[in-house]
């Protein structure tokens, strides 16, 4: 007996031979659709069991259910909603994919899509049928690698020492082609329908819920965020860590989202489509709410209910967020945001562990309603970022996309976040940003009626800055990551090291010095509720860097100390990209020096075999704590037939003649010479 996938590609083969073609999709005749999906159904229930089961007919699935003029619901493995129009249809989830043997009843001639709310198997186990019939898929953005790359993922996941927990063990086995990726609050649209994507997370980290007016009501498609009035499916959804209740702490969130959207109908991806839902959605809320409560401390709250603190009548932090945000209003009704990153420590951890490799941190908005209707902002004019790390800005392109806000940041770190791919720092956001202003190191500005200084401010990391600012009669410091308040010891300042962020020898010591000569009242800083800073804890605070860059030099073998500080001192750029076989692409070396004399470096590429730099090796004569860098052309033969996907590359390095070994690397995605590059 051949294999279930060959039965559905022989299935697929006939069933295309009675399909015409259209522009940009793949068109069905009447019966050749009907007759090819009935086929790949036959083939699949009739091969050996792999990832898509069709069952015969001792398992009978109902007929689908009318919901109201073009609405219906299949149940299935999931409730598969067939949204009509004419001869055409969207259905939303797939199920086991036995909803195509039922679609000549409904008058439906044409599947144009596919559309997931979120990854587990009994809402995609079909789409290999789905695949074979030439409909096409379109999935949650930040779910995409569970199903297109899913495979990958089956390689790669632990089961041994299994404290992630996440469910994401019900994911399909084989990976599923997708042609389009529903990323958080756009618009799909389909046949004059306009379908919102709103980030609903809960019962997966990366779940939505689709809303749209059909029939003249305003309709959710709630995925599994909840089964009917004040019930989920399942708890153990619900928990993504060892003895965490994360899920629970999303989905109030996501419950009240959805609330704000006011849908008059709720059609869950199990139970029965809800009317009128408020009370329903509520109710869980509640209960949910309450859940999460029961497993943390007194005096916690999740994460809906976190509340703004003023420091000023015109200056307000969010310091329960992952990172603590603020928000400048001016009496214009405008205001300027300092940082915006991730809704909570909940939303951050769990939304990181469940990233796929090429995918960015999901982001989710967060505190923006009570600015307009508690403290009358109008729009949201500018955001400054205090550094480059996601969790203080992955909200920045957000912001830019639904609000027109304007970025503004430090001059060096404009690279960085207009080109994310080019290097291997700490905790960069996986998504280009457009910067509307690079201010200078030490300049004045205005915005609105106050007025700001901005200064480099290193040591957390090279690419951060502190703000400092006078409004309603106290001098504020906004430093970023820079120093934090001392719990433990309350007149002290804590920081912390982190090496991959570029550090060097009295960076620390440049950064306390900008409080020292501002003096401010107040520090901000970039995660907990803003201090009052004495000048004596400042002094203390250089005392204590002092010391660390004393440990440094006491610890490093090295005379030059930032040698033993800098993993990254050759480095490939762009350190991630994107190549099509058979074809060349730019890169460069770059090499700082950190030490007091002039160096001569030599570097070659170590490639795959078959694979060419030009030149081979490059020279080059670097000033003591100098920089340089030298471009070099890489290629891929025609019909390379090594591996496919991510490659790692390296560069072999010597410095005055003294050979150091491989210590620059990057990392390459290799597509087919088919397969068109995003």
């Amino acid at each position: 007996m051949c294999s279930q996938m060959d039965a559905m590609e022989a299935a697929s083969a006939r069933a295309r031979t009675k399909m015409g073609k259209r522009t940009g999709k793949q068109a069905f005749s009447r019966r050749g659709f009907l007759e090819g999906a009935s086929a790949m159904a036959g083939a699949a229930a009739s091969s050996s069991a792999r990832e898509t089961v069709v069952w015969n007919s001792d398992h009978k699935a109902p007929e689908p259910r009318r919901i109201s003029e073009h609405l219906f619901v299949f149940e299935d493995t999931c409730n598969v909603y067939i949204l009509r129009d004419g001869d055409h249809a969207a259905l939303i989830d797939f199920g086991s994919g036995a909803v195509l043997r039922h679609l000549e009843k409904l008058g439906i001639h044409s599947v144009d899509w596919i559309l997931h709310t979120h990854h587990h198997r009994d809402q995609a186990q079909g789409d290999g049928l789905g695949i074979a019939a030439g409909i096409p898929i379109a999935v949650p953005a930040h779910e995409r690698h569970l199903f297109a790359e899913v495979e990958d993922f089956w390689k790669s996941r632990r089961i041994f020492e299994l404290y992630s927990v996440q469910n994401n063990l019900f994911s399909l086995t084989r990976n599923v082609p997708v042609e389009r990726a529903l990323r958080d609050y756009d618009t799909f649209q389909w046949r004059g329908y306009d379908i919102f994507i709103q980030p609903t997370p809960g019962h997966t980290p990366g779940s939505i819920t689709l809303m749209v007016e059909i029939d003249g009501m305003k309709t959710a498609f709630s995925g599994d965020l909840i089964q009917s009035p004040g019930k989920v499916q399942t708890l153990y959804d619900l928990q993504y860590q060892y003895g965490e209740h994360e899920g629970a702490d999303l989905s109030v969130y996501s419950l009240n989202e959805l609330i704000k959207l006011k849908p008059a109908l709720v059609c869950p991806s199990h139970g029965t489509e809800m009317r009128d839902p408020e009370v329903g959605l509520r109710a869980l809320a509640a209960k949910l709410g309450e859940w999460f409560l029961f497993w943390h401390p007194a005096g916690s709250r999740v994460a809906w209910d976190f509340e703004p603190v003023e420091i000023t009548p015109h200056v307000l932090a969010h310091p329960q967020a992952t990172s603590t945000f603020y928000a400048i209003l001016s009496r214009s009704g405008k205001a300027l945001l300092i940082d915006y990153g991730c809704a909570s420590w909940s939303f951050f951890q769990s939304f990181l562990n469940a990233t796929g490799v090429h995918d960015r941190i999901r982001f989710v908005e967060h505190g923006l309603d009570l600015l307009r209707t508690r403290y009358g902002v109008k729009s949201f004019d500018v955001a400054i970022a205090s550094h480059i790390h996601d969790d203080h800005v992955n909200g920045f392109p957000h912001l830019a996309r639904r609000y027109g806000t304007k970025i503004w940041c430090l001059e060096n770190m404009v690279e960085i976040f207009e080109n994310p791919h080019g290097r291997a720092l700490g905790c960069i956001l996986g998504e280009p940003l457009k910067i509307d202003r690079a201010l200078k190191n030490n300049e004045t500005f205005r915005w609105e009626e106050y007025e700001f200084q901005i200064v480099h401010s290193p040591g957390h990391t090279e690419y951060e800055a502190a703000l400092f600012t006078t409004i309603d009669g106290k001098r504020l410091a906004f430093t970023g990551d820079a120093f934090f308040h001392d719990a433990v010891r309350p007149q002290a300042i804590r920081h912390n090291l982190i090496f991959r962020n570029d550090v060097r020898v009295g960076d620390y010591l440049k950064s306390i010095q900008n409080v020292l000569d501002f003096n401010p009242e107040i520090l901000a800083p970039g995660h907990g509720e803003p201090f009052a800073v004495s000048r004596e804890m400042a002094l203390g605070f250089a005392e204590k860097v002092r010391r660390q860059d004393d440990l440094f030099r006491a610890l490093i073998a090295d005379e030059d100390t930032d040698v033993g500080l800098d993993p990254a001192w050759v480095q490939i750029c762009p350190y991630q990209s994107t190549i099509i076989a058979g074809e060349s692409r730019s890169y460069e070396f770059r090499v700082r020096n950190r030490r007091r004399r002039a160096i001569k470096v030599e570097l070659a590429a170590v490639l795959p075999e078959a694979w060419r730099s030009t030149p081979r090796s490059i020279t080059l004569h670097v000033d003591a704590g100098g920089n340089a860098s030298a471009p070099f052309q890489l290629s891929i033969p025609t019909g390379w037939t090594g591996q496919i996907g991510r490659v790692a590359i390296s560069a072999e390095v010597s410095m005055d003649e003294k050979p150091l070994g491989q210590l620059a690397e990057a990392v390459i995605d290799v597509r087919p010479g088919s397969v068109k590059v995003d």
